[in-house]
């Protein structure tokens, strides 16, 4: 199989993941693809080295109040990984938010022969990609020993493995939002992601810590929609909306109607009096 060909493999095994079934797999993807481990506490004592070279523990990166969207690559991907972080970046762009301040971002390498260096390298493409420098305080990029890779992906559910013919690692295409807790909130496929659905799953795992008051209201008639892969609308949570809605609308109403009748009163009252 060519490499476009296994390209294209990826893409159909992270389209199918959601459904976490795939039929007629290509041979060289078997044990390739994601199991959703929905709230699942991912293994925050595991340690990694940062693109500076310094160790750290999975769980630095996880504060009070800020979610976290992990993605799993390798630094010298020579085609699926790019493409993933490029619509990454793409979708980054239409959220108002930056990385470091309401949330942070963990690229993890799967190639334990990855460097920090390389880790630096690639922080620093995709932060100018990006366009907004400041963010390089929020995304962080990491590589470690096999185990704690492993480790990581298990939890996750993200299978992947090292195909000694193509020299490179076949793996499936997604990233990951996790709670300030580090609990797996939602798993979002593919390799564009739309920018509506990352903030709204950005505010869903931080617990409404982040986020607007229309966020709010988006997520209340909103629900994520697996096949569809993004948040539709909840004719029920709608109807509810609504129906409070015209209750406060017509409360009010009425007590601006109680008031001007109050006053009117009060001056006929007076008028008599005098």
């Amino acid at each position: 199989m060519t490499r476009t060909a296994s390209f294209l493999a990826a893409l159909l095994l992270a389209s199918a993941a959601q459904a976490q079934v795939l039929e007629d797999t290509p041979p060289e993807l078997e044990g390739v693809g994601i199991t959703e481990h929905l709230d699942t506490q991912l293994p925050l004592d595991l340690s990694f080295l940062d693109e500076n070279g310094r160790s750290v523990r999975l769980g630095d990166f996880f504060t009070a109040g800020r979610p976290v969207i992990v993605n799993l690559v390798y630094f010298n991907c020579p085609m699926l990984c790019n493409v993933v972080m490029d619509g990454f970046v793409e979708g980054l762009r239409g959220v108002d938010w930056v990385a470091g301040k309401e949330f942070e971002i963990v690229t993890v390498s799967i190639d334990p022969h990855d460097t920090p260096a390389s880790a630096l390298v690639k922080r620093d493409a995709m932060v100018k990609k990006l366009g907004r420098l400041e963010a390089a305080r929020g995304w962080h990029f990491l590589t470690g020993e096999e185990a704690n890779i492993r480790r990581l992906a298990d939890a996750i559910g993200f299978q992947y493995r090292y195909s000694e013919e193509k020299k490179e690692y076949m793996h499936a295409a997604a990233i990951y939002i996790a709670t300030p807790e580090g609990k797996l909130s939602r798993y979002l496929y593919g390799v564009q992601f739309e920018p509506a659905t990352m903030r709204l799953s950005l505010v869903e795992a931080s617990d409404g810590k982040i986020g607007s008051t229309v966020d709010q209201i988006l997520l209340f008639c909103f629900a994520y929609d697996h096949k569809a892969g993004r948040y539709g609308p909840v004719a029920m949570r709608i109807m509810q909306l609504g129906a409070a809605l015209s209750v406060i609308v017509l409360g009010v109403c009425l007590g601006a109607a109680w008031l001007a009748e109050s006053r009117r009163r009060r001056h006929l009252s007076m008028g008599a009096r005098s």
